[in-house]
């Protein structure tokens, strides 16, 4: 995923103006080149290209690996499906059979590889084995509540987390700086299960102000959203002081305030940019590992994500519902790059005189 240079490694703040260009002793350097509207369509568009180009080998590729994995599990699929559709105790070797022949399970496996990649091309991802629904809804319903859970913890994680870390940074080495440290590391040994369990406990249980689990209203998501973003914010907290503290005390920091600007020129002019793109960057990684690994947080609270999709599908060898779950996470997975990719540009201009020159 392409991050654009973190704010530890810049010589020259992004939004540097011609004035500023000077060093110490008055000389200006040659100038980059102007960046244009053009220059910056220009770098977005290529950009946009790219990630289409991975977009489609993503899909590819992991639809393939999940294809190849599912088929080297042991057991029958056949009969697993059935135990599905009529529960283990009514399962039959007749069933097994009627099931196999239906899905065509006993054709060879690359035909039914071809097969299906047919269906995807014509964006038609299939029914399920097991409850004949579809697998497109069934994906959407799952991805969407999965997005909408870690949207709002990475939301909350990020306000506490970017908070506390500006504020540790004010004073490196101060009460504010310790206690912020000690929250990172409590933050981040704790299991989400563990931090899940306290606060069903205290909110849900002792005080009475939120749900214990499910769905069906904005209250429901409050719990999961908070376990997670608990976790997370510890680190975005760490990441933030460490990036605020290493730009203050850049070289290009020192010298706009020995040309006189006042600290809230300096914060906004040249810190809050160049620590944005390590931010976003950050944040962007984690946004894929919530979308990804809240599997556990989703089962604790019984909360209808991508991850309980995927878990069933496992379980029940459906194989149309986890290739169509594993496009659905890749496809993320390659939209967050994209946006990451995007606000780097837009936040750093170094990337768009590259694109300008070339």
């Amino acid at each position: 995923m392409s991050t654009g240079a973190p704010a530890g490694t810049a010589t020259t703040p992004p939004d540097v103006t011609d004035g500023d260009r000077t060093d110490q002793d008055g000389a200006a350097p040659a100038a980059l080149p102007p960046v244009t509207d053009g220059g910056v369509g220009r770098a977005v568009l290529l950009l946009l290209v790219r990630r289409a180009l991975q977009a489609v080998g993503v899909v590819v590729a992991v639809t393939t690996a999940c294809f190849a994995i599912m088929h080297t599990l042991p057991g029958d699929a056949a009969y697993r499906i059935a135990a599905g559709r009529y529960g283990y105790d009514f399962v039959t070797a007749a069933s097994a059979e009627a099931v196999r022949a239906e899905l065509g399970l006993d054709r060879p496996p690359w035909q039914q590889l071809v097969g299906w990649w047919g269906d995807a091309a014509r964006l038609q991802l299939g029914t399920s084995l097991v409850t004949g629904a579809d697998v497109r809804h069934e994906v959407l319903h799952g991805l969407g509540h999965t997005l909408q859970l870690a949207g709002l913890a990475l939301l909350l994680a990020s306000v506490l987390g970017i908070a506390a870390g500006a504020a540790a940074a004010h004073r490196p080495g101060g009460a504010v700086d310790r206690l912020v440290g000690t929250w990172v590391v409590l933050a981040r040994s704790l299991p989400p299960f563990v931090v899940g369990l306290l606060l069903v406990v205290l909110l849900a249980v002792q005080a009475g102000l939120l749900p214990v689990a499910g769905s069906g209203t904005p209250a429901h998501a409050v719990l999961p959203a908070l376990t997670l973003a608990v976790g997370l914010s510890g680190l975005v907290a760490r990441v933030t002081r460490d990036a605020v503290v290493h730009v203050r005390s850049s070289e290009y920091v020192r010298f706009a305030q020995t040309r006189g600007l006042g600290a809230g020129a300096v914060l906004r002019r040249h810190v809050l940019r160049n620590v944005g793109t390590t931010l976003v960057a950050y944040l962007g990684v984690q946004a894929l590992v919530l979308v990804e690994g809240v599997i556990v947080v989703e089962s604790v609270f019984a909360w209808p994500g991508i991850g309980h999709t995927l878990v069933h599908g496992v379980f029940w060898r459906d194989v149309p519902v986890i290739q169509g779950t594993a496009i659905a996470l890749a496809l993320a997975v390659v939209a967050v790059n994209t946006v990451v990719d995007v606000a780097t540009l837009l936040l750093d201009p170094r990337p768009r005189e590259t694109a300008v020159v070339a």
